[in-house]
């Protein structure tokens, strides 16, 4: 037995489980194709729940190059090209971080190579066979053929997952092949840009805003100026004639011109490159059929992919994969994981991919052409001057909907969802939340009057760590948080009851394990 672990895919969401494993103790080996990371131009950020979750593990003010925590959008967001005016609401959802997709590899691959993982860049599963208690991995690299036995194999290989195929899994789904999308670097007339919003003002047809796809009769337009990058403009259009001739800015340009119906000039980028000059002709949302196939397991876009989103959504789904999946399967290599607990990885995640479906196609309904799409879409611009609404969809598109069982009937309402971040009083001075979950532990809260948790010796578990803060006003008194910070168990009783001390020892079997003395 080589490994524990070989992860196949050395993007973001291998990279991502890597870091899991090694903070849970397991040591994985990651094999990555590709000799060196792409430099191509790829998604442009982070958005929604996983923004969140990067806080949690000391990675947000690598990647933001800022110690402030992240802050939530409260002024505007789109679905489906539509305003979500996020100031109707007292709380937004929506939290975003602007930074391209090759500098969160680099990132977590620092902070893996920090925990010891080893990466072998130039490696290529290309075949691969199972039994009751491994997986045999043929691989290719630089110096030739080789073959490891590991007792588990995650495909992160991408849509096109090597490992999804050799494995037999299907991955079914929708393919939309009339649109045609396309997207360049660009340099934009300074004059049209507005200092105050960033927003383009086009002459002839008004102003578009940053980051917001638009929405025409005749297709879509978006303009996203990357702060230290060139804007990237792009164009969603139908039913296009098919080309071999290479993409070209004129021919962005004339795609512009049809879907606004007026002419935007662009010249090429400033600094240095790479730089996107593409057309994309078609898409998919599909969602593989299983996401474990004995000891093969799918995270990212080899276990589902997305169209008419954007990239942010889909890393928000693929890295929040990585991390549900990375503390299950430490377990149940240390041999401390209950019974049933890796299943939940599948049964957690599909349902957040299914959500995340809902979205796509919502939203690739809602942008289409055609005189009952503006139909359906002045209906919905009723819809939401509701705050209700907003919240929905904006939850929607964050991930923060997602919603586990937690076993109870019934739940505290943060059960299942993820944790908030609190500011704490503790014994050791003031501290976020956040800053308690980057060991990657389980945790319990405990803001009871008198620490009345941490006393209790029949609620210390190996696995658990406690930490004990005044109590505060508004906020629950105690919280049990699984590794992924998700809330596995609430109370809001200055002293809970034995109901709810019960309720919390079978919260603790039932995520980690059989009740043992913690040492001391």
């Amino acid at each position: 037995m080589i490994t524990d672990v070989v992860i196949a895919g050395g993007g973001p969401n291998g990279l991502m489980l890597a870091c899991e494993l090694s903070l849970a103790g397991i040591r994985p080996l990651v094999l990555e194709r590709l000799p060196e990371p792409s430099q191509e131009p790829k998604a442009n950020g982070l958005l929604g729940q996983v923004v969140k979750m990067l806080d949690h593990r000391g990675l947000h003010e690598r990647l933001s190059d800022s110690p402030e925590p992240p802050q939530p959008n409260s002024a505007y967001f789109m679905f489906g090209a539509m305003d979500l005016d996020l100031s109707l609401l007292e709380d937004s959802p929506v939290y975003a971080l602007p930074v391209p997709q090759r500098r969160i590899v680099q990132v977590l691959e620092d902070r893996a190579i920090e925990l010891g993982v080893e990466i072998r860049r130039g490696h290529e599963v290309v075949g691969l066979s199972q039994d009751d208690d491994a997986v045999t991995v043929d691989i290719t690299s630089p110096d030739g053929e080789y073959h490891l036995r590991t007792r588990y194999l995650i495909g992160a290989d991408g849509a096109h997952s090597t490992t999804r195929k050799l494995s037999g899994i299907e991955f079914r789904g929708i393919t939309y092949d009339r649109m045609t999308v396309r997207s360049a670097h660009a340099t934009v007339p300074a004059d049209w840009v507005e200092p105050a919003n960033g927003a383009l003002n086009v002459p002839g047809y008004g102003a578009v805003m940053p980051f917001l796809p638009h929405r025409t009769e005749h297709g879509g337009f978006s303009y996203a100026p990357m702060p230290g990058h060139p804007p990237l403009v792009a164009t969603t259009e139908w039913d296009q004639p098919a080309t071999d001739a290479p993409m070209s800015l004129e021919e962005l340009r004339a795609s512009i011109r049809r879907v606004l119906g007026v002419d935007v000039p662009l010249e090429p980028p400033n600094g240095e490159g790479p730089h996107a000059l593409r057309r994309l002709t078609g898409g998919n949302t599909r969602v593989a059929e299983r996401f474990a196939h004995g000891r093969v397991f799918l995270i990212g876009d080899a276990a589902h992919v997305f169209a008419a989103t954007g990239g942010g959504p889909g890393l928000n789904l693929g890295l929040q994969d990585a991390i549900n999946l990375g503390w299950k399967l430490a377990a149940e290599i240390r041999g401390s994981a209950p019974p049933g607990l890796l299943n939940t990885y599948e049964t957690e995640r599909r349902s957040a991919a299914h959500r995340m479906v809902l979205n796509a196609q919502a939203q690739a309904a809602l942008i289409a052409p055609g005189g009952d799409v503006t139909g359906l879409r002045e209906l919905f611009t009723e819809l939401l001057r509701d705050p209700n609404t907003v919240r929905h969809l904006a939850e929607l598109t964050a991930g923060a909907d997602v919603r586990y069982d937690m076993g109870e009937p019934k739940p505290h309402p943060l059960m299942g969802r993820f944790a908030p971040d609190l500011e704490l009083h503790t014994p050791a001075g003031p501290v976020r939340l956040a800053e308690l979950t980057r060991t990657a532990r389980p945790l319990l809260l405990d803001l009871t009057e008198g620490a009345s948790l941490a006393q209790t010796p029949a609620l210390r578990h190996e696995q658990v760590d406690i930490v004990t803060a005044r109590p505060l006003p508004h906020a629950p008194t105690a919280l049990l948080l699984r590794p992924d910070c998700y809330v596995a168990w609430a109370s809001a009783s200055p002293q809970p009851d034995s109901v709810e001390m019960e309720t919390l020892r079978a919260a603790l079997q039932r995520w980690f394990g059989p009740m043992e003395p913690a040492r001391i």
